[in-house]
């Protein structure tokens, strides 16, 4: 089941937004705050929705985020996560 207002439940609600906008080596210990997010898939897709540059979102760092995005520019990543999620192969 999507999550519409999936902020509320974020593993990183309670963490301080500097933690999530870092550089370098500290971006592994932000993705780690992601592991067990139950809404993981949620944010994921906002960012990529939104083409937002900065920070980990949904366990993935701006880099990773680019490259899903030059691979699949037109996407909608709130249709392809859904889909992956319940199983089935989403067209573009």
């Amino acid at each position: 089941m999507w999550v519409e207002d999936w902020a509320p439940r974020a593993a990183c609600r309670d963490q301080q937004p500097d933690q999530l906008f870092v550089r370098g080596a500290e971006q592994n210990k932000a993705k780690q705050v992601c592991a067990s997010c139950a809404v993981r898939t949620e944010c994921l897709a906002e960012a990529l929705d939104n083409q937002i540059e900065w920070g980990v979102w949904g366990g993935m760092t701006e880099r990773e985020r680019r490259a899903l995005l030059r691979r699949r520019p037109n996407a909608s990543w709130r249709t392809v996560l859904e889909a992956a999620r319940n199983g089935q192969d989403a067209t573009v």
